[in-house]
């Protein structure tokens, strides 16, 4: 769901929370023709207010219409817990963006856009929120929380991975995800952002990787991985038949070829790739979803949400 251009012209990134606020109104608004007919952002029904409770939610509009105080009923206090995870290595900071591009058509504004979103709407339903953030470093960890101030805090750093983006971060999945694991001492949903692209070595085995995202899973999580690729490129290869020359984001190691010398070795790769991701995410009860940096965000807020009923 593209923003509207007004507002992403304001700033590159520092309207993140109002750009996030107008992508889940949007979402939310539309509801009424998805399978989530009857959710509800919000709260789910009102009651007689009693004296003594809190005044902070109550409907003064109804009591406008009715001359009684009733107070919002939430159909959730706090009774979710979710762990955002952003993966922020180099890798992710392709596609190089132009001035006239919007921060979110890279992976890792695109990851950070979509955290704010699922923020946003975590905040709706007053739920509590963490966040990890790792590259070659464990970059930020807090703790799930629901409170206003935790919520900015929160919306301060992702803001600040758009502005320092260093070069040459290389990508220590496996460790981080390992740590993140045993942070997770109650039952929690786990959503990660990440290209799953490995530096090379004998410490970074698909067989590695597949086994810390399975020990994600430890204490019954709940764990979604968004795979966050520009598809374009990365996955179809689509280049035009020019010399190009191809630099690693992560070692600066560079080469030049002839796309078309080499597109369909590197399609099949790829595609051979991200299926044992799938696989391997499938036979862990992992979900495993697949994103694009040219899409919108409903694909995104429709998997938080069917996953949410299902996570009993």
């Amino acid at each position: 769901m593209k923003v509207a251009s007004q507002i992403d012209k304001i700033s590159r990134f520092q309207q993140l929370e109002l750009v996030a606020n107008q992508i889940v109104e949007g979402f939310i608004s539309g509801m009424h023709k998805s399978p989530f007919h009857g959710f509800s952002a919000e709260f789910s029904e009102h009651k007689v207010y009693n004296a003594g409770e809190s005044t902070r939610h109550i409907d003064w509009k109804l009591y406008a219409k009715t001359d009684r105080l009733y107070t919002k009923r939430f159909e959730e206090e706090t009774n979710l817990r979710c762990h955002l995870v952003i993966d922020n290595s180099s890798s992710m900071q392709y596609p190089k963006l132009t001035e006239t591009q919007f921060f979110y058509e890279n992976k890792i504004g695109f990851s950070v856009l979509a955290s704010a979103v699922l923020m946003n709407i975590l905040k709706k339903q007053r739920d509590a929120v963490g966040l990890s953030v790792f590259s070659d470093t464990y970059e930020y960890y807090a703790p799930e929380k629901g409170s206003d101030r935790h919520h900015r805090m929160l919306l301060n750093k992702l803001e600040s991975l758009l502005e320092n983006q260093a070069p040459r971060k290389t990508t220590n999945t496996v460790d981080y995800l390992h740590q993140i694991a045993e942070k997770m001492h109650r039952r929690s949903m786990i959503l990660l952002f990440s290209d799953m692209f490995q530096t090379d070595g004998e410490n970074t085995s698909e067989e590695k990787l597949f086994a810390a995202l399975q020990h994600l899973k430890h204490n019954k999580h709940k764990v979604v991985l968004f795979h966050v690729m520009d598809y374009k490129t990365e996955f179809t290869f689509d280049f035009d038949n020019a010399p190009k020359r191809f630099v690693d984001l992560e070692s600066g190691e560079e080469i030049a070829v002839f796309a078309d010398n080499v597109k369909e070795a590197y399609e099949r790769e790829m595609k051979q790739y991200t299926e044992k991701v799938a696989m391997s995410c499938a036979q862990n009860r992992i979900v495993y979803v697949p994103v694009r940096v040219d899409e919108n965000f409903e694909k995104i807020l429709t998997t938080y949400l069917i996953e949410k009923q299902n996570f009993g």
